[in-house]
C-alpha cells in the first residue's frame, strides 16, 4: 500500500478546542450567574427538540477526566472559553470567586499534564444582566468586558501565555442580532452593526488589557470564522453579489483589526447605519487595530453566493453546489481552507495564524464492539490538515491546528444532535469514548505529521 508522508515543523502545535457553555453545564452552580444562551434555551421554539446547556457535557465536574483524555490522546495544547457569568455574574461588580478557582485549577492541571492553555475570553455567552441593558449593543458592556479580562488575566495571566479575546464575533454580530438564530435573539441590521462595532471595541481594550499584564512572552489574538466566498456563476451580477458578501462575512472584521477601517463595499451598503456618530468614535480605529501577535481561523467550508433580486437579505441567495460532498451542516470543501490561509496572509499579513477550529459533524454511534468507527472525520481532517500543510509550504505563518471538538457538546441551535467530538459522550450516562477520530488525530499529534492512505480510503468505502 503506497503511503504519502507530510511532516510538520518543529513545535508546530496540535491541540483540541471546546466553548464553555457547550460543554460545562452546572449553569446555577458555585455562584455562576444566567448567561443569554440560558435564556434562549429555555425560550421554546428556539432550540432542537427544546434542549440547552444545563448538563450539557458536565465537564464542570469531571474536567480531570476530560484533561486525561487531552493527555492520553498526546495533544499539546488546549483552547476553551472561560464564561463570562461564572466570574462575574451580573457580568460587572461583585467578583465571584468559585468561579475564578474552577479556571485557576483546570489551568494548573492543563500544565502538570504538559498542555498549553489557549483560553477564549468570550465564546457568545454574555451575561443576561449585560443583555438586560441592551448587551453589546449597550457601549457600556465594552468596558464591562475589558475589566473583566483585566480580573482573568491578574488570576491567570503568570500561567496563561496565549489569549484570544473573541471567538467569532461576526456570528455573534449577526446570528444573535440579524437573524436571531442564536441568542440573544434580536432580528435588526442596525443593532447588528452596533454590536459588531462594539465587539471589536471590546477586543482592542482587552487586548491593550493583556499586553499590559504580567509576562512579556504573553500572546493575544482574535478567533474569526472566515470562508472563501465563490460566486455561483460568471453572471456579473453573481460575482457582486460575491465581492459584496465577502466584504460582509470575511473583511468587516479583518479591515478594522489590521487597517484600522472598514472595508469600502460593506461602508457603502450600510451607510446610513454607520453614520451615526453614536456608534463610530474619535479613536475607536486606534484602539481596534491594537496590534495582535496571532489571528485564530475558524474554518469549515467555502459560501457559495449568487444574486437574487427576490431576496430580502440584500438580493444574496446561498447556493448549495450540487454533485459534491456535504457533512450534517455544510459542503466539505478541504480546499477551501488554503484558499482562506494563503489569501489572508498575502492581504493582512498577520504575525501568525492557528487553526483554531475545523471539523465536521458525523452521525456517530458505539458499534456492537464499543468502537466508534467514525471515518467520514478522519478523511474530512486528514484532507484539510494536508491543504494546511499546503499553506505552510507556501509561507503562510502557521503556528498550529485545532480540531474541533474535544467532546461531543451542546450544539447551539442544534441541540445535541450534532456530533462534532474527536471523543464520544453518552449524555445519559456522561460516560467518554475515544472515537476511532481520536486515535488517528493522537497519532498525527505524536508523528508530528499524517500519512495520507487514499487507498485505504477506497476500500473502506468498497
Amino acid at each position: 500500500m503506497s503511503t504519502t508522508r507530510i511532516s510538520f515543523p518543529d513545535h508546530f502545535i496540535w491541540g483540541t478546542s471546546t466553548a464553555a457553555y457547550q460543554i460545562e453545564g452546572a449553569f446555577d452552580e458555585d455562584g455562576r450567574g444566567s448567561s443569554i444562551w440560558d435564556k434562549f434555551c429555555h425560550t421554546e421554539g428556539k432550540i432542537y427538540k427544546s434542549q440547552n446547556g444545563d448538563i450539557a457535557a458536565d465537564h464542570y465536574h469531571r474536567w480531570k477526566e476530560d484533561i486525561q483524555l487531552i493527555s492520553d490522546l498526546g495533544l499539546g495544547a488546549y483552547r476553551f472559553s472561560i464564561s463570562w457569568s461564572r466570574i462575574l455574574p451580573e457580568g460587572k461588580g461583585k467578583l465571584n470567586l468559585k468561579g475564578l478557582d474552577f479556571y485557576d485549577r483546570l489551568v494548573d492541571e492543563l500544565l502538570m499534564h504538559g498542555i498549553q492553555p489557549f483560553p477564549t475570553l468570550y465564546h457568545w455567552d454574555l451575561p443576561q444582566a449585560l443583555q438586560e441593558i441592551g448587551g453589546w449593543a449597550n457601549r457600556e458592556v465594552v468596558y464591562y468586558f475589558a475589566d473583566y479580562t483585566h480580573l482573568v488575566e491578574n488570576r491567570l495571566g503568570d500561567r496563561v501565555s496565549q489569549w484570544i479575546t473573541h471567538n467569532e464575533p461576526f456570528v455573534m454580530a449577526f446570528a444573535g442580532h440579524f437573524t436571531g438564530e442564536h441568542a440573544p435573539g434580536i432580528k435588526n441590521i442596525s443593532t447588528a452593526l452596533q454590536v459588531a462595532h462594539h465587539l471589536l471595541l471590546s477586543h482592542g481594550l482587552a487586548v491593550q488589557a493583556i499586553q499590559a499584564g504580567q509576562k512579556e512572552t504573553t500572546q493575544v489574538g482574535i478567533t474569526l470564522d472566515l470562508s472563501p466566498i465563490h460566486p455561483a456563476s460568471n453572471d456579473e451580477k453573481d460575482k457582486e453579489a460575491a465581492v459584496f458578501f465577502d466584504a460582509f462575512k470575511n473583511c468587516l472584521f479583518l479591515d478594522p483589526i489590521f487597517r484600522g477601517k472598514y472595508p469600502e463595499v460593506a461602508t457603502r451598503v450600510f451607510e446610513s447605519h454607520f453614520s451615526d456618530s453614536k456608534i463610530i468614535k474619535p479613536n475607536d480605529f486606534q484602539i481596534i487595530a491594537s496590534s495582535i501577535d496571532f489571528l485564530g481561523v475558524n474554518y469549515y467550508s467555502r459560501i457559495v453566493i449568487g444574486f437574487d433580486p427576490n431576496s430580502p437579505t440584500y438580493n444574496l441567495n446561498f447556493v448549495k453546489p450540487k454533485g459534491n460532498d456535504y457533512s450534517l451542516m455544510w459542503e466539505v470543501y478541504p480546499q477551501g481552507i488554503y484558499e482562506i490561509l494563503a489569501w489572508v496572509w498575502q492581504d493582512y499579513h498577520p504575525k501568525a495564524i492557528y487553526i483554531t477550529e475545523n471539523g465536521i459533524p458525523v452521525p456517530d454511534d458505539l458499534d456492537f464492539d464499543g468502537k466508534i468507527r467514525d471515518y467520514r472525520r478522519i478523511w474530512y481532517l486528514e484532507d484539510h490538515i494536508s491543504q494546511v500543510h499546503k499553506a505552510l509550504k507556501a509561507g503562510v505563518p502557521l503556528r498550529g491546528y485545532f480540531v474541533w471538538s474535544l467532546l461531543d457538546n451542546f450544539e447551539w441551535t442544534y441541540g445535541y444532535r450534532m456530533r462534532f467530538g474527536l471523543v464520544f459522550v453518552d449524555f445519559e450516562t456522561q460516560e467518554r469514548h475515544i472515537k476511532e477520530s481520536g486515535y488517528w488525530y493522537s497519532r498525527v499529534a505524536c508523528e508530528n505529521g499524517i500519512r495520507e492512505f487514499q487507498q485505504h480510503k477506497k476500500q473502506l468505502v468498497t
